[in-house]
């Protein structure tokens, strides 16, 4: 296990050193899909347990990329994980595998849980949209603000103790805030209770390398925030 931790903290640029010797009611997903009012969408949407959640958004169309996309990718893994991570939205695997991060980016998502002793089955991933944008375009903020409720509903059955927040869409989005990515980095945000911690997201480190290194910085606050030990 020690060697494939090692193996995992390469792939991240890291050099590694060796020291010596509740069930609410379930609402027709065209009730909260159609409702006139986006107040009584919201409401009706933070009503629904996991199987209406997951039934709502796959019939959405509220925004219009349902049409254009193979499947909704809804999230995966622990429903009550600690880690909840998010990223931006689908791209092309993820909308034929119905999956969010797969291909090259969710390898190294793989890699980046398993160097601070994490499996991906032990985690929670979910995106911003559950719908993938056209040409794999950034969302709209119109698209992630009717998204929004659903991911909100997640969050509060998860009830995750940290999110790890990858990529500036994604964490701009939760954060409610235009400040760029390098400075939320190094620092603990808050989502109601929730801690929030911010870094590259797996496609740019792909594309950048050598930012690989902060991305591994990022991972020890989470793992740190986690413990209660802070910044």
């Amino acid at each position: 296990m020690a060697a494939d931790r090692a193996s995992y903290l390469r792939d991240l640029g890291i050099t590694v050193w060796t020291r010596r010797g509740g069930s609410a009611a379930v609402v027709p997903a065209a009730d909260a899909d159609t409702a006139a009012d986006p107040l009584s969408r919201e409401a009706t949407i933070a009503t629904l347990d996991w199987p209406a959640l997951e039934q709502t958004v796959r019939g959405c169309t509220a925004c219009g990329l349902r049409a254009g996309c193979t499947q909704t990718v809804f999230g995966v893994g622990v429903r009550r994980a600690e880690w909840l991570i998010i990223g931006e939205a689908p791209g092309a695997d993820e909308d034929k595998q119905g999956e969010p991060f797969v291909g090259r980016a969710g390898q190294l998502l793989n890699s980046m849980l398993t160097a601070i002793g994490l499996k991906r089955e032990q985690v929670y991933i979910a995106n911003i949209l559950k719908c993938r944008p056209p040409n794999n375009r950034e969302p709209k903020p119109e698209e992630a603000e009717l998204c929004r409720p659903f991911l909100e509903r997640q969050i509060a059955l998860i009830r995750p103790k940290l999110i790890l927040a990858l990529g500036r869409i994604a964490a701009q989005n939760l954060l409610n805030t235009e400040t760029p990515i390098g400075r939320l980095r190094g620092q603990v945000h808050q989502l109601g209770t929730i801690p929030v911690v911010v870094t590259y997201h797996p496609a740019y480190l792909l594309r950048s390398p050598g930012e690989k290194r902060k991305a591994w910085v990022d991972l020890q606050l989470a793992v740190r925030t986690l413990r209660g030990q802070g910044p």
